[in-house]
C-alpha cells in the first residue's frame, strides 16, 4: 500500500509541477565525475565506493540510473557525503553519475545524426543546375565518427550530384563536431524526381541517408554562349585584308535560338566584312552552334574600333556584343640583327675554324625581300651558312653563320652586309690571329631561346645552354650579363659565372628562365664575353599573359518558374533564383522590376538591395514571392538591369479561392485526455489517487501529534 501511495504521490507531483527539460545522460562524463570528483575539485566517489560501481561498495548500485537517490543521500549527509558534495554537482551531472553507476562498463562510441532528413529542390528547367542545398552530419557520440563513402542512388540518381561541402570519403569527425554535404539538382526529365544521398560510417546502423526531391520544369528556353567576347586584328596594313576571325555562337539551352539582328557598328564598321553561318531567320537548335566571321580591310592608318552585336531570344541576354579592334599602319619594312657586332677574339693561326651566328629578324609589317647577304673586308671571315633564302615573313627570323680562320697573326676586321627592301644592314666582325695556344669557346646553341607563354608573375620552365672549351688553353668568362629590351623579365643561373675559368676540354652550363612582370611580347639579350675577346649573344623571347578581363555576363538559375496552385490570402510561396556573374569583371546590377503578382523579398541570406555589385564568379539568390489576388492563371516577369543590358525571368502561377471554413470541434473536452468525449477514465483515476495521498498525509500528521 505504501508503494502504491508513493507512486500516486509521484503522479500527483508530476501532474502538479513543471519539470525541467529531460537531460540525455552521458555515462562517460559520469565516469569522469565518479573517478575524479566534481569539476570544481574535491573528493571523488571512487575514494569511498571503490574504482568501479560494479563492486557495490556501500550499496552504491541503489543509485543506478536514479539521480534522485544520489541527491537524497547528499541531502541526508549519508556517510558524510553532504558535506563533501552538496551544491557541487548540477542536475545534469547527477544524471550522468547515475547513468555510469547503472552502466559501469560504458565505452566511447560515435553516434551519427544527419539533418535535415529531406532536401527538397524547387523546380528547375531540364538540363539547368539548381542552387545547392546542404545537409549536416553531426557526431553526437563520444568517439570519432569515420566516414566511409558518400554516394547518391535511386531511380533519378543521375538528376542529383554532390556539389561541395566539408564531408569527404574517409574523413574523421571528432565527437561533437560536424560536417556538411552539398547536393545540386539538374533534372533530365519533367516531373517529380527523387533519389537518396547515403553516407556510410562506423556508428550504429552503419549509414545515414537524406532523401533528395526535385521537380523538372519542362519550360524550354534558349541560352547563348560565345567563343570570344573580343577580336583583336593586331597590326594591319592599309589596303590589305586581315586574317579572318571566327566567333562560334552556341545554344546551351533547351529551345531554338532565333536571331532578330546581327549587325556591325562603331567608328570602323565600314571596313569590317561579316560572314559565317549565323543568320536572322535561321534558328540554332538546342545544343547546336553557328559561326560569325569578321575581316578588316583598313583604308587609313590608326586604331580600328567596331563591335559585332547579336540580338536574339536568349534568356541570358537579348543582346550580346563582341568588340573588334586593331591598329592600321602604312607598309614599313624593317630588319634587325642580333648580335649587332661579332667578336671572335684570339684564334690560333692554322687551327680549326670557329663559327658564330647572326640572327636576322623581320621587325617591320611587310615581308623582307633579300637582294644580297655577304662578307666584305677580310678573307679570314667567310659566310659558311645562310638560312635566309630570298624572303622573310613578318615576325620571323633567319640565321647567317660566320666562319673565322686566321691565316696570319694580327687583328682582323670584316663586315656582314645585308641588302634588302629594308634599310641597309651591316654587322661588324672582329678577330685576332695568333701563334699562341688559345681557348676555343663555343655555345651549344645559337638561339633564339623561346619560352612558353607565361602568366605574369609566374615562371616558365628553365632552359639550359652549355659553354664548352675545345681549345688548347684555358679561358676566363669576363662578362655574363642580360641586356636588351626587358632584361628584368628573365633570370640567369647555372655554374657559368663571371670571372670563372674553364680549362681546356671542360664545359659549364647557363640556365635561363622567363618570369614576366608585364603582359605582351618580352625579350632580352644574353651577352657572354671571354678574356680572349670572343663574344656570344643569345636572344631570349617570351610572351607574358595577363588575367583576361571579359565582358560581364549574368547567369540566372532557373530562368523561369511556375509556382503552381496557391490559395488567395494564404501563405505566399517564395522561390530563390541564383544570379551568377559568369564574366571575369565586376557586374553592377542597377535594378530589378516585376510585373504581375510577383515581388522581391528582403532576405538576409539573399542578394543585397539593388543597386549592388556582383563580383566576377560570385553568386547570390534573388528571392521572389507569389501573392495571387484573384483566381486563375498569373503570368509575369522579373527584369534585372545592368547599364544597357537586361535579363528576364518568366514567372507563372495559379490563384485559387480559399476553401470554406469548418467549425472547430473540441471532441476531447479540452486539455490532455485519453478519451474522445468528456468522460475520461484517466482523470477519474488520477482524482482517486489524489484523495488517497491527501488522506495518507493527514493520518501521518495526526500520528505525529
Amino acid at each position: 500500500m505504501n508503494r502504491l501511495i508513493a507512486r500516486a504521490a509521484a503522479a500527483v507531483l508530476w501532474l502538479g509541477f513543471a519539470w525541467p527539460t529531460a537531460h540525455a545522460a552521458d555515462a562517460l562524463n559520469g565516469k569522469s565525475l565518479y573517478l575524479n570528483g566534481p569539476v570544481s575539485g574535491g573528493a571523488s566517489c571512487a575514494s569511498c565506493h571503490g574504482p568501479t560501481p560494479a563492486n557495490n561498495v556501500n550499496g552504491i548500485l541503489a543509485a543506478a540510473n536514479q539521480p534522485s537517490v544520489i541527491s537524497s543521500a547528499f541531502a541526508a549527509n549519508r556517510g558524510g557525503m553532504g558535506s563533501l558534495f552538496n551544491g557541487k554537482f548540477s542536475a545534469a551531472e547527477l544524471a550522468d553519475l547515475a547513468a555510469f553507476i547503472g552502466n559501469p562498463n560504458v565505452t566511447a562510441a560515435p553516434a551519427a545524426s544527419l539533418a535535415p532528413a529531406t532536401l527538397t529542390f524547387n523546380g528547375a528547367n531540364i538540363g539547368v543546375t539548381s542552387a545547392p542545398l546542404a545537409a549536416t552530419l553531426t557526431n553526437t557520440g563520444n568517439a570519432a565518427l569515420n566516414i566511409g563513402t558518400i554516394s547518391i542512388g535511386g531511380a533519378a540518381a543521375a538528376d542529383f550530384a554532390r556539389s561541395g561541402g566539408s564531408c569527404a570519403n574517409g574523413a574523421s569527425i571528432a565527437a561533437g563536431a560536424s560536417c556538411t554535404v552539398q547536393a545540386s539538382f539538374t533534372p533530365t526529365a519533367a516531373g517529380a524526381r527523387a533519389a537518396t544521398l547515403t553516407i556510410t560510417h562506423n556508428a550504429t546502423g552503419g549509414s545515414s541517408a537524406v532523401a533528395l526531391n526535385g521537380t523538372g520544369n519542362a519550360t524550354p528556353q534558349a541560352t547563348i554562349a560565345l567563343s570570344a567576347t573580343s577580336v583583336d586584328f593586331g597590326t594591319l596594313l592599309i589596303g590589305t585584308p586581315s586574317a579572318v576571325s571566327t566567333i562560334t555562337v552556341s545554344n546551351s539551352g533547351q529551345a531554338a535560338l532565333n536571331f532578330s539582328g546581327i549587325t556591325i557598328g562603331g567608328a570602323s564598321a565600314a571596313i569590317i566584312t561579316r560572314g559565317g553561318s549565323c543568320a536572322v531567320g535561321t534558328p540554332v537548335a538546342a545544343g547546336a552552334n553557328c559561326t560569325v566571321t569578321v575581316q578588316a580591310t583598313p583604308a587609313s592608318a590608326g586604331a580600328v574600333a567596331a563591335s559585332l552585336t547579336l540580338a536574339s531570344n536568349a534568356s541570358n541576354g537579348a543582346s550580346v556584343a563582341v568588340s573588334l579592334g586593331g591598329t592600321a599602319a602604312a607598309p614599313a619594312p624593317a630588319l634587325t640583327a642580333t648580335p649587332s657586332a661579332v667578336a671572335f677574339g684570339a684564334q690560333t693561326v692554322g687551327a680549326a675554324a670557329v663559327t658564330q651566328s647572326v640572327t636576322l629578324v623581320n621587325t617591320g609589317n611587310v615581308a623582307i625581300t633579300f637582294s644580297s647577304i655577304g662578307v666584305t673586308g677580310s678573307s679570314a671571315v667567310t659566310l659558311s651558312a645562310n638560312t635566309c633564302g630570298t624572303t622573310l615573313a613578318v615576325g620571323t627570323n633567319c640565321v647567317a653563320t660566320l666562319r673565322f680562320a686566321p691565316t696570319a697573326e694580327g687583328a682582323v676586321s670584316a663586315t656582314l652586309a645585308v641588302a634588302s627592301n629594308a634599310p641597309a644592314l651591316q654587322v661588324g666582325v672582329t678577330g685576332t690571329g695568333t701563334s699562341q695556344a688559345t681557348a676555343k669557346p663555343a655555345l651549344s646553341e645559337t638561339g633564339p631561346i623561346v619560352f612558353a607563354d607565361t602568366q605574369v608573375g609566374s615562371s616558365a620552365t628553365a632552359h639550359t645552354t652549355t659553354l664548352s672549351n675545345s681549345g688548347n688553353a684555358a679561358l676566363k668568362i669576363s662578362t655574363l650579363t642580360l641586356g636588351g629590351n626587358q632584361p628584368g623579365d628573365f633570370v640567369v643561373g647555372g655554374n657559368c659565372v663571371a670571372n670563372a675559368s674553364l680549362s681546356s676540354g671542360a664545359s659549364c652550363t647557363i640556365t635561363t628562365a622567363f618570369k614576366p612582370v608585364a603582359a605582351g611580347a618580352r625579350s632580352a639579350d644574353l651577352l657572354l664575353v671571354t678574356d680572349g675577346g670572343a663574344q656570344f649573344h643569345l636572344t631570349l623571347n617570351g610572351n607574358g599573359v595577363a588575367v583576361a578581363v571579359g565582358t560581364p555576363s549574368l547567369g540566372i538559375n532557373p530562368q523561369s518558374f511556375d509556382y503552381g496552385t496557391v490559395t488567395i490570402g494564404g501563405t505566399a510561396p517564395t522561390r530563390r533564383f541564383t544570379l551568377t556573374n559568369t564574366g571575369s569583371s565586376a557586374l553592377a546590377l542597377s535594378s530589378a522590376t516585376f510585373s504581375g503578382p510577383f515581388a522581391a523579398v528582403s532576405d538576409s541570406t539573399g542578394c543585397a538591395a539593388f543597386p549592388f555589385t556582383l563580383q566576377a564568379g560570385a553568386s547570390c539568390d534573388l528571392v521572389v514571392r507569389y501573392t495571387p489576388a484573384s483566381a486563375g492563371v498569373s503570368n509575369g516577369n522579373a527584369t534585372i538591369q545592368s547599364g544597357s543590358s537586361s535579363w528576364s525571368i518568366a514567372l507563372s502561377g495559379q490563384g485559387a479561392a480559399a476553401a470554406p471554413e469548418v467549425a472547430p470541434s473540441n471532441r476531447g473536452g479540452g486539455g490532455c485526455s485519453a478519451s474522445q468525449d468528456v468522460t475520461d477514465p484517466t482523470l477519474a483515476a488520477l482524482l482517486v489517487l489524489s484523495l488517497i495521498v491527501i488522506g495518507w498525509r493527514r493520518r501521518n500528521r495526526g500520528g505525529e501529534k
